[in-house]
């Protein structure tokens, strides 16, 4: 896809890889960005950067996880500003835990949010792509939905979900001329991730990195965008040897002797 002078919709744009993502757009000239995430006053400062480069901006404060809402606004920002030729599904939580200590509110959240809520909007904006008969998706899943990671089971299982949905979604719509594509970065030096205890021998790359892979593999209308050495590495070694790879990770994840999940869990069993 030429990515000049089209219509782009991007969630979770407000922060991080979203709000890298709209400005590479921009720098790439599309005409008309529409903006979504929940906090207003981070989009429309993301809004003020945008413009600046030229690009529209449309801002849709919107919470994924109100379904009737959601079709309201899309048919509503479709009627007024459609058609959309790119949908950046960027939106997502993450919440860090042994499985056993996990709070079944941080397990929601980020089902809601990283699956309903992606899909919920994914199928307002493909009934209409199919109707017009062009358009991409773009499902932003991670490294983490090709390699699971201990301490972040549920953010593990969305993203698997995601590349999974994503694959499907592009056999059925491949004959409406509509393209589906999955973005999978590495560890990525955003703000919801720096407070989680990170993994060990994991250098992080930047938003901007992630925004230039998916420019890219727009582009090339590449079925898969993975970005970072990191990525490719681990890819590789878990589809040729996926036991060693699996051991590897034990060893790096957070929840070794020397981390304080580890710690926790341990004076959990010592009370019980």
């Amino acid at each position: 896809m030429n990515i000049q002078g089209k219509t782009v919709l991007i969630t979770g744009a407000s922060r991080g890889i979203g709000r890298a993502i709209a400005l590479e757009l921009a720098k790439q000239k599309a005409k008309r960005l529409i903006l979504v995430a929940r906090n207003h006053h981070r989009l429309a400062s993301v809004a003020a950067e945008v413009e600046v480069l030229g690009a529209e901006v449309v801002l849709l404060p919107l919470d994924l996880t109100q379904l009737v809402e959601i079709d309201i606004t899309i048919a509503r920002t479709w009627k007024d500003y459609g058609p959309i030729h790119l949908l950046v599904n960027c939106a997502g939580v993450a919440h860090q835990a042994p499985f056993l200590q996990s709070r079944f509110k941080d397990i929601q959240s980020e089902v809601e949010t990283n699956l309903i809520g992606m899909y919920a909007i994914t199928r307002l904006v493909a009934r209409r792509m199919v109707t017009q008969r062009q358009g991409v998706i773009v499902n932003v899943s991670s490294l983490m939905g090709k390699v699971a990671a201990p301490t972040m089971a549920t953010y593990s299982a969305t993203k698997f979900a995601i590349v999974g949905f994503t694959k499907a979604l592009r056999c059925e719509l491949a004959v409406h001329n509509v393209k589906v594509l999955s973005l999978l970065p590495s560890l990525t030096d955003t703000d919801m991730v720096r407070d989680l205890n990170w993994f060990r021998w994991v250098a992080p790359i930047t938003p901007e990195q992630v925004a230039k892979a998916l420019v890219n593999g727009v582009k090339k209308e590449s079925a898969e965008i993975l970005v970072g050495w990191q990525t490719y590495l681990a890819v590789l070694c878990n589809r040729i040897a996926p036991s060693l790879m699996e051991r590897v990770i034990s060893m790096a994840a957070p929840l070794s002797p020397q981390s304080k999940y580890y710690l926790k869990l341990k004076e959990a069993k010592a009370e019980t």
